[in-house]
């Protein structure tokens, strides 16, 4: 049964279609600023030690193609960007994390957009390196960000928005197990041009399942001697 079915068939007394009950409305924690670690790759509140490592691994990129859909960059030398990481690490929404790699930063993600009255969190402003990209480490680390709003701080919604246009990020919300809600449309501008908003989320009765998928994915039985996938995220 569909949500909307659902909430179509919940009325109050006056015979009107009202939403599913809420027993928990409590104003939900933000997120703190500490370490998320795991197998593969931790999440670590951005640091100024950060920008060095983050800086040659998003040079990686020649073409500069991991830019184009963030609202900053790209950076021409490592001063303007070590500036950027400078502003970036102290702000409470977004709040960074770089992701690291054998102890070197090699991406960079947040919480966003924090509602927690609303117990609503997004995920965003994500930059992974080409050497982070389809790694082990690139879906662990959306795995613990999602865990610890959804098991530590108990929130009922977890967002993904991106440019509608953006084609690579949004394979990647559905992979991850996002749903697609719809398009804002000249949600916002940014480099000149207008932007689209593609809107995704995943609720928390939806993380259980998924969070077995996350772990069904990840253990080391789903990868062959070559470090390739047995079974994809999507049926795991």
């Amino acid at each position: 049964m569909s949500d909307a079915s659902t909430l179509t068939q919940r009325r109050n007394a006056l015979g009107q279609p009202v939403g599913l009950p809420v027993s928990d409305t409590s104003v939900r924690p933000t997120p703190p600023r500490t370490p998320m670690v795991g197998r593969f790759c931790s999440v670590v509140p951005m640091s100024l030690e950060h920008a060095g490592d983050l800086y040659t691994a998003f040079k990686e990129d020649t073409e500069d193609r991991i830019w184009t859909y963030l609202p900053n960059g790209p950076y021409r030398d490592e001063v303007a960007f070590r500036a950027w990481v400078k502003t970036a690490m102290n702000a409470d929404d977004p709040l960074m994390f770089s992701i690291l790699v054998d102890g070197h930063a090699v991406g960079h993600a947040s919480y966003l957009r924090n509602a927690p009255q609303a117990a609503s969190i997004e995920v965003g402003f994500i930059n992974l390196s080409p050497r982070l990209q389809r790694t082990r480490a690139a879906t662990e680390f959306q795995y613990l960000m999602m865990a610890r709003a959804f098991d530590e701080l108990n929130y009922r919604r977890y967002e993904w928005k991106c440019d509608a246009l953006n084609a690579p990020s949004r394979t990647a919300a559905e992979r991850l197990g996002f749903t697609y809600e719809g398009t804002f449309r000249q949600a916002t501008h940014y480099k000149g041009r207008n932007r689209d908003t593609a809107w995704y989320s995943i609720l928390d009765r939806e993380w259980p399942a998924l969070k077995a998928r996350f772990s069904r994915w990840l253990a080391d039985d789903n990868f062959d001697a070559d470090g390739r996938q047995i079974r994809t995220l999507t049926v795991a």
